[in-house]
């Protein structure tokens, strides 16, 4: 394989029976974990309202997790500009690089809340995502004291300091990021060559900037690794029924145990096609298998860094599926 990163995003999944702020703790017990393996970053999500997911507040989270670690990079995967104002964001990433200098990456996506009432409660609208680049301009420019929307404004403490930016994003997001001159962070890994083409259409379209001097590219999605290959598929059984539940119900409920059901029993149709569905594509099997997917995948993308997404109900399974990547790949971690 190809010198390639690896690092991982976690999104603070709720599991049945345990509340939130168990899920919040265990991410950052893992962002420990990841340290010890070797992984080079470890981001948290942001996500409003949504009952099975506790990352709400990414840079809140990602001070606790820089505070609880001392070598990984630690950012967001991602804070969602139409959400917030650019001055806050700089501000609040201008205060973690200042206490954790070095370590700190700001992933910035242009994602608005999933639900009316959650937009609203944002002070959002559907089509907010269509300011993004001009949010993201204003918000790169407090950073070098250059930005124009708001003449005089400064933010402190960020104002002079470096943070490596990286946009979330796919289609006109990915053109986004190239003009701009910022790492691409792409997914998921399901559809190969829709994955390859943004990523050559970046890279064609892109703009050096004092960031980024060449185009860097970041392919995210899920990964499970495990002693055989049904075990490997067991670890996305709970992630699949989530989102077929949530499809079909409007809510997206907390990760529950697979339990001796690992097919679509119960489900209706429809929903039983959500979840067939939510099983295709991912990277999953033992350590032979998964280190030939993903051989092929980082040569079919020449991608800088994989950012790993795996969410399951079984936390010590994850834990062992991160083992075993890190060792499919590489990494000189101590585990």
């Amino acid at each position: 394989m190809r010198m390639t990163q690896f690092s991982i995003l976690d999104r603070s999944r709720t599991r049945e029976g345990h509340p939130p702020a168990a899920a919040l703790r265990d991410t950052v017990e893992l962002a420990r974990y990841a340290e010890r393996l070797g992984y080079h970053r470890f981001w948290v999500a942001e996500h409003h309202g949504v009952p099975g997911v506790a990352g709400s507040a990414p840079t809140v989270l990602a001070a606790a997790v820089a505070s609880a670690t001392s070598t990984i990079r630690v950012g967001t995967g991602g804070v969602m500009l139409p959400n917030h104002r650019p001055l806050v964001v700089a501000e609040q990433f201008g205060v973690l690089e200042s206490l954790f200098p070095g370590r700190i990456d700001m992933g910035l996506g242009r994602s608005v809340g999933f639900t009316g009432g959650i937009r609203r409660a944002l002070g959002t609208q559907k089509d907010a995502a269509e300011g993004f680049e001009g949010q993201l301009a204003e918000l790169l420019g407090y950073f070098t004291g250059t930005q124009t929307a708001h003449p005089q404004v400064h933010a402190r403490p960020a104002e002079g300091l470096t943070v490596p930016a990286f946009v979330l994003a796919t289609g006109a997001g990915a053109r986004v990021a190239a003009r701009a001159g910022l790492a691409l962070v792409i997914g998921d890994f399901r559809d190969r060559e829709k994955l390859s083409a943004a990523v050559e259409e970046y890279r064609a379209a892109f703009r050096p900037s004092t960031l980024w001097p060449r185009p860097y590219v970041v392919i995210s999605g899920t990964v499970a690794v495990a002693g055989t290959p049904d075990a490997a598929r067991r670890l996305l059984i709970p992630e699949a029924r989530a989102l077929a539940h949530s499809r079909t119900h409007g809510v997206f409920p907390p990760l529950a145990p697979v339990g001796g059901a690992v097919s679509g029993d119960g489900m209706s149709a429809r929903e039983r096609g959500f979840y067939e569905d939510a099983l295709l594509g991912h990277v999953h099997g033992t350590e032979e298998q998964v280190a030939r997917e993903l051989a092929a995948l980082v040569e079919r993308t020449a991608a800088d860094e994989v950012l790993v997404t795996t969410s399951t109900h079984d936390r010590a399974a994850l834990r062992e599926s991160y083992e075993r990547l890190a060792r499919v790949v590489g990494l000189a971690g101590r585990g």
